[in-house]
């Protein structure tokens, strides 16, 4: 088997055992539609190049693996920085599946509350501190409109007669996941059914200085 194939292989293999043993099999079915939609790019290789890891700060495992489109060799100028970062999010986010709704919690032990989940997401992918609550971390980010939205961006929601009063996490087609409240876990939802259609909030770009500066340089 190709080692392109292989990685890509080996990366599925780790999401999939993240997954808590108490996902239901709507998860799962989610995790392999999700995985199986996505190509590895042009050439169909993995990106394994170190180098720029190491610009975006990524100290996670290798290869790397761009599900959202396709990504020049390693000689191509043009590097979308934006969506392998955001890759990785969307892939770490599956491991969450099936994880227990808890009010004021952000751990894998106590469960996850809707901004607990995007916190602990973001710190453990990229070392990124977002704020507390739903709020803050509407105001801490980067407003984008919906017909921007791209996986790895941020999903509000008006659930209390508030603003930005839940938060979740856009994975592409539509879908995000989210902790959604007591009694429930961490799933996938459609954006377009009339629930969540109707209380929409607002979208919201996580932009990091480490980030901004590749971005940044990359567009010089």
């Amino acid at each position: 088997m190709p080692r392109p194939i292989l990685a890509f292989a080996a990366l599925a293999m780790t999401v999939c055992l993240q997954i808590p043993a108490h996902a239901d099999e709507q998860s799962e079915d989610v995790i392999a539609s999700f995985l199986h939609s996505r190509e590895l790019g042009a050439s169909g290789e993995a990106v394994g190049n170190r180098h720029k890891t190491a610009a975006l700060g990524y100290a996670g495992p290798q290869p790397r693996v761009n599900l959202f489109g396709h990504l020049g060799s390693d000689d191509s100028p043009h590097f979308p920085s934006q969506t392998l970062v955001m890759s990785d999010v969307v892939l770490t986010a599956m491991g969450y599946l099936g994880r227990p709704y808890a009010y004021g919690s952000s751990t894998m032990q106590g469960g996850f509350d809707c901004s607990g989940f995007v916190l602990s997401l973001y710190q453990r992918t990229l070392g990124y501190t977002l704020p507390r609550t739903a709020a803050e971390q509407a105001r801490a980010t980067e407003a984008i409109d919906r017909s921007e939205l791209k996986p790895g961006d941020l999903v509000f929601f008006n659930t209390l007669r508030r603003k930005f009063s839940h938060v979740g996490v856009y994975i592409g087609d539509g879908r995000f996941i989210h902790s959604p409240r007591a009694g429930a876990s961490i799933r996938v939802e459609n954006m377009n059914v009339r629930y969540w259609r109707s209380r929409f909030n607002g979208a919201r770009r996580v932009i990091t200085p480490e980030l901004a500066q590749t971005v940044a340089a990359a567009s010089v």
